[in-house]
């Protein structure tokens, strides 16, 4: 059984790649000028979210570089020790909704000193796992397309983020703790 899933992961992307343009074709669809369109498309989209991107870098480096990251967590520490919530993990709940490059390298720095089989290193990876880069998915998709009225949205975003966090926490205590 081990075999034919492992066959079918390995086949199942160029499967799905080859499969487009064949049915867009059997279709009768002109696929390579709607590939070109879309593409056209595509790179007006970029150039219009390159604002917002450089908005939230510029804004993620000043948190760290500021010392708030290191402010928050130091500020928080007692609390999570006091729920048996490593400390270590906070700033990595703080980054993830910001960045989803900055919370994978901090979740790799994380797991290189710590191990991958430690409290800490799955307690990472959950998080990294259960959670979004919400308030970069609200500044670039939202952007990109014009919503300005985003308030439900970032709510509702940062208690999911919340949410995973704890859960995340929780159940790795719970299993393996």
């Amino acid at each position: 059984m081990y075999s034919i899933i492992n066959l079918l992961s390995i086949w199942m992307i160029p499967a799905i790649i080859a499969f487009i343009p064949l049915y867009g074709a059997f279709r009768k669809v002109p696929v390579y000028e709607t590939f070109t369109e879309g593409a056209k498309e595509g790179f007006g989209t970029a150039i219009g979210i390159i604002p917002h991107l450089v908005g939230m870098m510029v804004a993620i480096s000043m948190f760290r570089a500021s010392g708030a990251l290191d402010y928050v967590t130091g500020a928080m520490e007692p609390l999570l020790r006091h729920l048996g919530i490593p400390g270590e993990v906070l700033p990595l709940s703080l980054l993830r909704p910001l960045t989803g490059a900055g919370s994978l390298a901090f979740t790799s720095d994380l797991i290189a000193t710590h191990g991958p089989d430690s409290m800490i290193g799955r307690i990472a990876s959950t998080i990294q796992g259960s959670t979004d880069t919400t308030l970069y998915v609200l500044t670039v998709y939202f952007g990109a397309v014009g919503i300005r009225r985003t308030r439900y949205a970032l709510k509702v975003g940062l208690m999911s983020d919340l949410v995973g966090f704890l859960a995340a926490v929780f159940i790795c205590l719970y299993v393996f703790g």
